[in-house]
């Protein structure tokens, strides 16, 4: 499988020069795009993953600062917390990309361990990282969260109840946390992407089978890529803080609907 990761947008002006961003889901797919995208228009950012080699790398290519942490491991994201506030005092935008999904099983033959690991990563995983760092949020005075959900979180499919349920469930605590922090002038973002070719998202949940990975994107001219979301993700951040993009979908325009998805044949 391979990707384009030749960003086709122009380099942004120095947008977030000075401020400080937590990208979680950094060592690969949209979370390393985000990466790249934001340190490019001036960003400090932490990046954030379990594969501490590929951050390692991606800290060389980007100048970004590599934190080994896995989302899912308290203790891990309140290390995390501590160093950024150590190192910078404070942090303006929380990115929260890490998630995925396991398997296409339905509800009558679901794999209740893939079900765990998807609201474990999608759900507790963004829960636990914006926990940690709201309080800091509120304190700089226009702090923004941003949730990566999916057009999965808006409409169910066959095959896809688990991945469903933990991005709906994710999508509820997104719309939540608006509601509580208002008053706290912390702007609380959800992105919510469809049809995406990353290298790993399809070849993780369907088991690394390769061929079958492939076929979920056959025949889709031009499906969105890691980059395509990282420029989004960027562009709500890097707005006046007054605007607040509640809720943004987006979809390849091959992609009618989660259920439609236009494919041609050679």
């Amino acid at each position: 499988m391979t990707q384009n990761t030749a960003s086709r947008y122009p380099a942004p002006h120095a947008l977030g020069a000075g401020k400080v961003a937590v990208v979680s889901g950094a060592s690969t797919g949209i979370g390393e795009a985000t990466v790249r995208r934001l340190r490019a228009s001036g960003w400090t950012v932490y990046a954030v993953a379990r594969r501490a080699e590929r951050l390692a790398a991606l800290a060389e290519q980007t100048g970004a600062v590599p934190v080994p942490t896995d989302v899912t491991v308290q203790e891990q994201v309140d290390a995390l917390r501590d160093r950024v506030l150590a190192e910078q005092g404070t942090v303006d935008a929380v990115l929260n990309i890490s998630g995925g999904a396991r398997g296409t099983d339905s509800v009558l033959d679901a794999d209740v361990t893939g079900w765990q690991w998807m609201y474990e990563v999608n759900v507790l995983g963004t829960l636990r990282v914006t926990r940690a760092f709201l309080p800091a949020l509120r304190a700089n005075g226009e702090g923004t969260v941003l949730n990566l959900t999916s057009l999965a979180a808006w409409r169910a499919y066959e095959g896809g109840a688990g991945y469903n349920a933990a991005k709906h469930a994710e999508r509820a605590m997104t719309e939540a946390l608006r509601l509580e922090e208002a008053e706290h002038n912390v702007r609380v973002v959800e992105i919510a992407p469809g049809l995406v070719h990353t290298p790993e998202f399809s070849l993780n949940r369907l088991g690394g089978d390769e061929d079958r990975a492939e076929q979920v994107y056959a025949g889709v001219e031009k499906p969105l890529t890691g980059e395509d979301v990282a420029e989004v993700c960027a562009f709500a951040v890097e707005l006046p803080h007054h605007v607040d993009i509640d809720t943004l979908t987006l979809k390849p325009v091959a992609q009618a609907a989660a259920h439609k998805v236009i494919r041609t044949t050679s």
